[in-house]
């Protein structure tokens, strides 16, 4: 039920160059409003789902308190009880709201999976999962700039009674190292405008293992960077383009021997990278060089316009080299405010020859955001 780097036997001359981890749920957009802008969450405004991008914004989040829960359906053109949930609390606190505090929690289901031993047995069910604990800090080190720190607990439960007596839940844990810039207002010729940038290093942790016989799994460190600008047209209009680039720092597929196929021996030699090394060695190491390097980075493109802060308006693309997974996709999305309340939806149109387990997916989010206000736009 999950993938791992044994399930494949990779040739060097292939084009199927694609880096897997355990845990791969970390890397889908949990809330509905970074799905519509294409996955992009690092440099945007700061939300109540800031958690799983950059949980820096926090420091520049617009009121005290807030909670959001998202709704995701995976594989919904197939399955029905496939599914991403999220709940998210954050608040802000201290001189001025400097710092602010936040904790989360996902939950991915693999749904039921019946087994039975013959045709008329009783059905045993089972219901495979995983799931993440989160909980952050974030300090406004100055009027544009803020970091924070996120601590993670990972579960991966997908064992499956009968086919795997040593298999049994994994665990492991994650840091998240933000932060982020967010200009003042700067007054041009027809409009006012500022700058937002972000980085995170998501996922720092210790590989998970599944039995005792399994080999150790990379959990999905990723390096994040962003940047985007907000056209503040006028009292009532405004308009923010944005750009995020994302790579996995893990290992990319090796032939350390050069004998043309990624075999057992390299990869043997392939688990012996530590999982804190491979954050540097990650930059280099593809057996293609620089080229593969820059394929193993995604980028996104997206923008997002707001009118008198109650009706939203998204649209972006996202963009992974064929030989690194292959997805491509438009998304669409709307938000809406009402006094305390934001509702946001998003849909996404699959751009690539492989079909996306989340095409034709609404995703649906609701957040309440209440207390002390701060200035926010």
């Amino acid at each position: 039920m999950f993938l791992t780097l044994s399930n494949f036997k990779l040739k060097a001359q292939d084009q199927n160059r694609a880096i897997t981890t355990a845990t791969p749920f970390l890397l889908i957009a949990a809330d509905a409003r970074a799905a519509g802008l294409a996955d992009q969450g690092v440099a945007t405004s700061a939300d109540a789902f800031s958690q799983q991008w950059n949980p820096a914004k926090y420091a520049f989040i617009g009121k005290q308190q807030g909670v959001g829960i998202n709704y995701t359906p995976y594989l919904s053109n197939l399955v029905d009880d496939i599914f991403l949930g999220s709940v998210n609390y954050y608040n802000r606190f201290g001189q001025d709201g400097r710092s602010a505090v936040a904790a989360s929690f996902r939950y991915f289901s693999l749904g039921d999976i019946e087994f039975r031993q013959g045709p008329n047995d009783e059905p045993n069910i089972q219901k495979p999962n995983e799931l993440t604990l989160d909980v952050s800090y974030a300090l406004q080190l100055s009027p544009t700039f803020s970091m924070g720190i996120a601590g993670r607990y990972l579960r991966s439960d997908l064992r499956l009674q009968g086919l795997g007596a040593d298999a049994s839940a994994a665990g492991s844990f994650g840091v998240d190292v933000a932060a982020f810039y967010r200009s003042e207002e700067i007054a041009y010729s027809s409009f006012n405008g500022r700058w937002r940038a972000g980085l995170n290093i998501s996922n720092i942790g210790p590989k998970i293992k599944y039995d005792d016989a399994g080999q150790e799994n990379f959990i999905p460190t990723t390096f994040r960077l962003g940047a985007g600008f907000d056209f503040l047209l006028d009292e009532y209009n405004r308009i923010t383009p944005s750009l995020e680039f994302a790579k996995l720092l893990v290992p990319s597929p090796q032939d350390f021997d050069g004998d043309g196929d990624i075999d057992a021996e390299d990869n043997a030699e392939y688990q012996d990278i530590s999982s804190f090394g491979a954050i540097f060695s990650s930059w280099g190491d593809a057996d293609g060089g620089f080229s593969e390097e820059l394929e193993e980075f995604t980028w996104s493109l997206g923008a997002e316009y707001v009118y008198k802060d109650v009706f939203s308006f998204r649209g972006g693309y996202f963009n992974e080299a064929e030989e690194k997974g292959a997805r491509k996709f438009v998304s669409l999305g709307l938000g809406f405010k009402y006094t305390i309340v934001n509702l946001d939806v998003s849909y996404l149109f699959n751009a690539s020859s492989v079909q996306s387990p989340l095409e034709g997916t609404l995703r649906f989010g609701l957040s309440f955001n209440f207390g002390e206000d701060f200035y926010d736009r």
